[in-house]
């Protein structure tokens, strides 16, 4: 399938595993349910592409490509009981909301902690 142009077609419970798709053109198509594991699929454009419930389980992906399918991606595969978003490599939001400090969705740090830590701080006479 490299350099193939195939947009808009129905791949939809079709196994894919091991195909070589470099360059493929594969805007709009339906991958749901899908199995592309370790298949390589760089520089392939997948825009706007259904994707619920494909495994991406060891496929080679575009990070900007893996970044736009994360978005959309959902389901898990009926045939490998793959999570499509697991398969893609996709980080979970609320994981990386819990790692960033100063997120308001993040956890937060108690008022009891806030005080302990300024009972520590020196007081400086002014």
């Amino acid at each position: 399938m490299m350099k193939g142009a195939f947009p808009y077609t129905d791949f939809s419970n079709a196994n894919l595993s091991d195909t070589l798709a470099d360059r493929a053109v594969l805007v709009e198509s339906n991958f749901d349910g899908a199995i592309l594991a370790r298949s390589v699929l760089t520089r392939s454009d997948l825009t706007g592409s259904s994707i619920k419930g494909a495994d991406f389980t060891n496929a080679l992906v575009d990070r900007a490509q893996q970044i736009a399918l994360c978005r959309v991606a959902d389901g898990v595969n009926p045939t490998t009981g793959a999570d499509t978003r697991q398969s893609l490599g996709c980080g979970s939001r609320r994981k990386r909301l819990a790692s960033t400090p100063s997120s308001a969705e993040g956890p937060q740090v108690s008022e009891a902690d806030k005080e302990a830590f300024r009972a520590t701080l020196p007081v400086y006479r002014k």
